[in-house]
């Protein structure tokens, strides 16, 4: 009997996560039945939305429940196979993450390769860039931001997985200025390395007035990660017919409070602004179109992608804790 090291959901939280809310164990896994796949994990992903699937509240994705393994993107390798068109040593994008070993349906698992257009990718690849948070990016600018070559571009939360490349992707479809806000110096400096051409940091001060700075010109697009005063300095700073893509609100996401801001949602009249939350599920049939051509841009250099390492199941929680403290550059994944 195959078993498996999983991290289980022990208690709800109430504000910010703690440890106590998370359980390692060790669970025997059934025997594989046809069509399914036995897959030992390599990497995972944790990521801002599984904070509310800790809450049981309906959403657009079923709450975790407690006593039970937590979920999300994986990557690993075929051990055993049962279905039609994957072997032995296949390496697949799946599900089934914050375990060693799963059991997996077939049809729940794609196929993925380290070479693309002719570039070496690391399996967390697909995690990232080439996964949930690049066609997050992509999607969200292009149809819900309904960018045009020429806009000017704000994005909050911009060192992070979705944010660094709603930047990139931004200059590299011709936007006039790209604007982002992050919480150190460090982050700032890779901003600028990335290609955004101003940048700033929101614990400097007054988030709209450090916006003004930055955009004085105003801003077309304003893709949403962090809500709260990010959210009101952009209605501040919008430009007439500009467009809010809501793709987060990591500030209020532990909050135990209603937020206070935005305090100038009046504003959206007058400006005629549209705003717009979206799931990245919604953009399915862009997925082709996407994966072209970040492959391209990855294969040519345009694109670069940063990750934040932790090694070990046993550390998930952790790296899972720290994401929401905004501890990570660019995409955070556990090295399982």
């Amino acid at each position: 009997m195959t078993t498996s090291q999983m991290i289980v959901l022990a208690s709800r939280p109430h504000g910010a996560p703690t440890s106590d809310n998370f359980r390692l164990e060790t669970r025997e896994l059934p025997a594989l039945s046809d069509g399914e796949l036995l897959v030992r994990n390599t990497v995972m992903s944790v990521d801002p939305y599984m904070r509310g699937r800790m809450n049981d509240v309906k959403s657009y994705v079923p709450p975790f429940q407690i006593d039970e393994p937590l979920d999300g993107g994986a990557v690993g390798e075929v051990v055993e196979s049962r279905a039609e068109g994957f072997a032995e040593g296949d390496l697949v994008l799946h599900g089934l993450g914050w375990r060693d070993m799963a059991v997996v349906p077939a049809k729940a698992a794609r196929k993925v390769s380290t070479n693309v257009g002719g570039a070496q990718v690391s399996p967390s690849a697909y995690l990232g860039a080439l996964g949930m948070p690049g066609i997050t990016a992509y999607g969200g600018l292009m149809r819900v931001g309904e960018f045009h070559s020429g806009d000017a571009v704000f994005v909050s939360g911009a060192a992070g997985a979705v944010g660094s490349l709603v930047g990139q992707i931004a200059k590299l479809e011709g936007a006039s200025r790209v604007i982002g806000s992050a919480g150190s110096a460090q982050k700032i400096a890779r901003l600028e390395e990335l290609g955004f051409d101003a940048a700033f940091n929101y614990k400097d001060g007054d988030v709209r007035g450090l916006l003004k700075n930055a955009a004085p010109d105003g801003i077309d697009v304003y893709f949403d990660n962090v809500g709260g005063d990010h959210l009101e300095a952009a209605i501040s700073s919008m430009n007439t017919h500009g467009r809010i893509a809501m793709c987060g609100a990591i500030a209020q996401y532990n909050s135990t409070e209603p937020p206070a801001a935005p305090r100038n949602l009046a504003l959206v009249i007058g400006k005629r602004i549209t705003i717009r939350g979206f799931i990245q599920s919604d953009f399915r049939d862009l997925v082709p179109e996407f994966q072209q051509k970040m492959a391209t841009w990855l294969a040519d250099g345009s694109v670069q992608w940063d990750e934040t390492v932790v090694e070990g199941l046993e550390n998930a929680p952790q790296a899972f804790m720290d994401l929401l403290n905004g501890a990570n550059t660019g995409k955070m994944v556990v090295s399982i």
